[in-house]
C-alpha cells in the first residue's frame, strides 16, 4: 500500500504504477535524500516535534539504510514509486512506527527540490574539477609544442601564422569561462528549499534555517511556491553543460582536421584510435569524433528541460518527474567526455614539418605587408586594396608573393621597396605582433606562465 494512499479505496493498477515510477533513475538521490532527511530530523528534533531518543533512533535507520544500499543489499520495486517512498518505507520496517514521524511538516515536493539541489551541487563540482584536468592536459600540450607554427584558419581556410601554443591556449580560455559560468550557477540554486511543503509552507515552527546550517546551503528560499515549482536551475545547469560540450565539441574538431590526411598535422596514440572493420589501413579519431556526437545530446537534454517547463502552472506538477533522466544524461555525458579527452590530448603528437609547411604560403603574410605599408603612412584602406591587388596578380600568373621582384611589385604598389619583399616568413609574421593576447612567441610564453600560476593557485592537480 502507497504511503499516500489513505485518500483512495484500491491500489494503483500494474500499469499506472510502471508508468508514474522513477524509482528506476532517481534512485542515484538515496544518498542526498539521506542527508535531507538526516538534516530535517535534527531540526523537528530542536523544536520539540520528535523526542531526541526518537530522532537518535531514526538516524540510526536512515544510515542502516544508506548502508544497504551502498552495498547493494536492498530492493528497489515500482510499488514504492520514488526513492523518498523506499527509504521512508525501509525506515518505518525498521524502527517501526516512528518512522512514521519522518515526513513531518514535509512533502515530497520540497524534498526533490532539495534532493535535485544537493545533487547538482556536487556534480558541478565534479564538472569543474574535470575541466582542470582538460585544462591541465592543454596547458601540457601548449608547452610541448613551444614555437612551433601552423596556420590559423578563418573560415576554414588558412588565415595568418600562429603558434600552435597559442591555439590550444584559446581553448584555456574558452573552458575556463565554462568553470566560471559553473561556479556562478550554482550561487543561484545553492539555497535550501526544505520547509516549502507542498507549496504554502509549514505551520509548524520549522527551523529552516537549522536544515541549512547542516547541509552547509549559506540561505533558505524565499518563496514556498517557487521552491517546489521552479526548475530553472536544472535549465541553466544543463545551458551551462550544453555550453561546455559545445566547447569541447570545438576543440575535438579541430583534433579531427589536425589528424586528417589532407592536414596531416597531428597523431594520437593508438589507444585513443579505432580502426575500420573493413579497411586493414585506417586509424579513425573515433574519441574526437565522438565528442562532437556526444555534444548533441547535452544540447537535446537541455532542450528537454526547457520544453518540460515551459508550459506549467504554478505550483508543483507531477511533470517536473520527467526532470532528472536530462539533468542526469547532461551530466554523465558531459564527464564522460571530460575522463576522455585530458588523455587523449596528452598524447598528441605535431608534425612540426607539415603545420610549417602550411603556415610558408608567403600569402598568409599578406596582412604583415599590409601593415608594413601602414607604418611607412599608406592609409589601411589604401594599403588593403594594393595588397589585394597584388594578390591577384599572383595568382593569375602563378607567382608567388615571395618570388616576386621589386619591379613586378611596384607595378600594383608603386611606394613598395625592396625591404617589404623580405618579410614573407611565418616566424617573422608570429614575432612581429604587439598586442596584449596576440601569437607573439613572448606573448605567449607569458600566457602560458600566468595559466600555470593560476593552476598552482587553485590547486588544479593532474589527479584532479
Amino acid at each position: 500500500m502507497a504511503l499516500w494512499s489513505g485518500r483512495f479505496s484500491e491500489d494503483p493498477s500494474k500499469e499506472v504504477s510502471e508508468f508514474t515510477e522513477s524509482i528506476s533513475f532517481d534512485k542515484r538521490l538515496y544518498k542526498h535524500d539521506i542527508a535531507g532527511s538526516l538534516a530535517h530530523v535534527a531540526a523537528l528534533a530542536s523544536i520539540g516535534i520528535i523526542t531526541s531518543d526518537e530522532a537518535e533512533k531514526i538516524s540510526s535507520g536512515l544510515r542502516e539504510i544508506e548502508s544497504r544500499i551502498d552495498s547493494g543489499n536492498f530492493e528497489f520495486t515500482t510499488r514504492l514509486e520514488d526513492i523518498h517512498m523506499h527509504v521512508e518505507s525501509a525506515l518505518i520496517e525498521l524502527v517501526g512506527d516512528i518512522g512514521a514521524k519522518l515526513h513531518t511538516g514535509r512533502s515530497r515536493n520540497d524534498q526533490v527540490a532539495l534532493d535535485t539541489r544537493l545533487y547538482c551541487r556536487n556534480a558541478a563540482e565534479v564538472v569543474v574539477a574535470g575541466l582542470r584536468k582538460l585544462q591541465l592536459a592543454l596547458l601540457s600540450s601548449a608547452k610541448k609544442a613551444g614555437d612551433a607554427i601552423l596556420p590559423g584558419l578563418t573560415h576554414l581556410k588558412h588565415a595568418q601564422p600562429v603558434l600552435v601554443a597559442h591555439h590550444l591556449l584559446a581553448y584555456m580560455e574558452m573552458f575556463d569561462r565554462d568553470i566560471s559560468r559553473l561556479e556562478d550557477c550554482v550561487k543561484r540554486f545553492n539555497v535550501m528549499p526544505l520547509g516549502s511543503g507542498a507549496l504554502a509552507g509549514s505551520s509548524l515552527p520549522l527551523d529552516r534555517e537549522k536544515v541549512a546550517e547542516l547541509l552547509d546551503f549559506p540561505a533558505v528560499s524565499s518563496n514556498s511556491m517557487d521552491s517546489v515549482a521552479s526548475r530553472d536551475y536544472l535549465c541553466e545547469l544543463a545551458a551551462c553543460l550544453a555550453i561546455c560540450v559545445v566547447n569541447a565539441s570545438r576543440l575535438a574538431e579541430d583534433m579531427t582536421l589536425w589528424c586528417s590526411d589532407e592536414f596531416g598535422f597531428a597523431e594520437f596514440a593508438d589507444a585513443f584510435c579505432t580502426g575500420s572493420s573493413l579497411m586493414p589501413q585506417k586509424k579513425n579519431p573515433d574519441v574526437a569524433e565522438l565528442t562532437r556526437g556526444k555534444s548533441a545530446r547535452v544540447i537535446g537534454d537541455l532542450t528537454t528541460l526547457l520544453t518540460l517547463c515551459k508550459g506549467l502552472p504554478m505550483a508543483y506538477n507531477r511533470d517536473l518527474q520527467e526532470d532528472k533522466e536530462p539533468i542526469f544524461d547532461a551530466l554523465d555525458t558531459t564527464l564522460k567526455i571530460l575522463s576522455v579527452l585530458p588523455s587523449m590530448l596528452e598524447t598528441m603528437d605535431i608534425n612540426r614539418v607539415a603545420m610549417l609547411g602550411a603556415a610558408s604560403d608567403p600569402a598568409l603574410m599578406a596582412t604583415d605587408l599590409a601593415e608594413e605599408l601602414v607604418r611607412d603612412g599608406m592609409p589601411f584602406r589604401t594599403a588593403h586594396h594594393r595588397v589585394g591587388a597584388l594578390v591577384g596578380w599572383c595568382n593569375a600568373n602563378n607567382t608567388p608573393l615571395n618570388k616576386l621582384t621589386l619591379q613586378q611589385a611596384r607595378e600594383t604598389i608603386p611606394e613598395i621597396a625592396e625591404r617589404h619583399l623580405g618579410i614573407f616568413s611565418p616566424e617573422r609574421s608570429v614575432k612581429a605582433k604587439k598586442t596584449h593576447g596576440s601569437t607573439n612567441p613572448e606573448e605567449v610564453r607569458r600566457q602560458i606562465t600566468e595559466w600555470e600560476r593560476k593552476l598552482e593557485r587553485i590547486g588544479a592537480t593532474r589527479s584532479g
